[in-house]
């Protein structure tokens, strides 16, 4: 068995075991909680492995896939087409979020059940997230503090003028970017390592989850859940579509690259967890390092497509649950700036749920709302975060194509091959 194939039938058999261990641990044991504070232990324990690769791996793999673009018009020209699909793929995730919100109406049936919990405050750093200081946290004010952080946007930010000034430095530098694609395979080998804790700290997450809660987690807002599944059954769909029109074919050989990682990111409901093994796959795939090294971390931060449909889903539903009718142009008022705020969610904990929270208070909706989503954000994080996966491994493969770096079928084990 190939050994992707053999991790995402692991991390299958692991979600299954999860959510069987969970249930009898929360029927049969004493303390589900502290059983489930047990397991997160081993959650925490992957999660923190994965967030040491990632500075080192997006630092490295974006400064030599600039420096090796050569110049900066190039640069310049990839960026545009990059940030052009974005806008389009947040346009249609925050727009598809309102129309499917609007059409099922899921708020109605919490409707008269609310009032009381109208002044209670939920404890969420929402002042975190206007535009003046996203626009200045953008810039690091020192890099090692950026990486120590894990904030992937001001990685990216140095590592555009650090790559771009190799490339113009020209030969003086060409040591120090062969050293740095060296740290790239380093990191990519390292990513192989992590990779085999993968099953247990899914294991774990899943059964700590329903040990704590119990599968009514799962029904007690069934029909929210499935309404928002099913829309992002819908999204997949569109992204599939889009990719389908400029890739032809090979897009379903993309979403097989694309599986294990998705599965990786619903499972422990992190995109970052994803983040190695979607650069990866689209290598293997056929994109080319250069390019997938400059797409897919901006992708991490502008493009989270899963993430952006939330947001608009979630605050209409809790307007609905309060009663409140948002006229249509309230609703493109607070989708343009869900546009803006959303771009910040990229290393912020509980990304979505500090979003949403800021964007009620801009439009007088109770924040109490939140109280309707902490419970279950969980299980709606894990297929944000699939989504966002999808979504940037389509961005990717598609600008490769459009700048002709796109490999045949057949071409990509030979580069995969001089990378390992």
């Amino acid at each position: 068995m190939h050994k992707q194939s053999r991790l995402t039938t692991y991390i299958l058999i692991a979600l299954a075991l999860g959510i069987l261990t969970g249930y009898i641990v929360h029927a049969k044991m004493e303390n589900p909680v502290g059983f489930a504070d047990s397991m997160s232990l081993l959650t925490t324990l992957f999660l923190r492995l994965i967030k040491m690769i990632i500075a080192p791996l997006v630092f490295s793999t974006l400064v030599v896939g600039i420096a090796r673009m050569g110049d900066a018009s190039e640069v310049g020209r990839i960026g545009i087409k990059t940030m052009g699909w974005f806008f389009i793929a947040s346009v249609m995730s925050l727009s598809l979020g309102l129309v499917l919100v609007n059409l099922f109406r899921p708020g109605d049936a919490l409707l008269g059940h609310m009032a009381a919990t109208a002044s209670a405050k939920v404890e969420l750093a929402t002042s975190s997230l206007t535009l003046k200081d996203f626009v200045t946290h953008l810039v690091p004010a020192s890099i090692v503090d950026g990486m120590a952080k894990n904030e992937i946007l001001q990685i990216v930010i140095f590592s555009l003028f650090f790559g771009s000034a190799a490339a113009a430095v020209g030969k003086k530098a060409e040591i120090m970017v062969d050293a740095l694609d060296g740290v790239a395979h380093v990191m990519l080998k390292v990513t192989g390592y992590v990779m085999k804790f993968a099953p247990i700290a899914v294991f774990a997450a899943v059964a700590g989850v329903i040990a704590k809660s119990g599968l009514g987690v799962l029904s007690t807002y069934g029909v929210f859940m499935a309404e928002f599944y099913l829309g992002i059954v819908l999204l997949w769909c569109l992204l599939i579509f889009a990719g389908f029109l400029f890739l032809k074919g090979r897009v379903f050989g993309l979403m097989k690259e694309l599986r294990g990682p998705a599965l990786l990111a619903f499972s422990t409901a992190s995109s970052e967890a994803a983040y190695p093994k979607t650069l990866e796959g689209l290598e293997r795939f056929g994109v080319k390092n250069r390019i997938a090294a400059f797409v897919l971390p901006i992708g991490y931060s502008f493009n989270l497509d899963g993430s952006m449909m939330y947001c608009t889903f979630a605050t209409v539903f809790i307007a609905q649950a309060y009663g409140i009718e948002m006229s249509l142009g309230q609703q493109m008022t607070m989708m343009m700036v869900l546009m803006l705020t959303s771009k910040g969610m990229a290393g912020v904990p509980r990304a979505s749920l500090v979003v949403i929270a800021a964007t009620l208070s801009q439009f007088n909706i109770p924040e109490a709302g939140m109280l309707l989503l902490l419970g279950i954000d969980h299980f709606l994080d894990m297929a944000r975060s699939a989504t966002n996966v999808i979504g940037n491994g389509v961005a990717t493969a598609v600008v490769a194509k459009w700048e002709g770096e796109l490999l045949e079928p057949g071409q990509e084990d030979e580069m995969v091959k001089d990378a390992a």
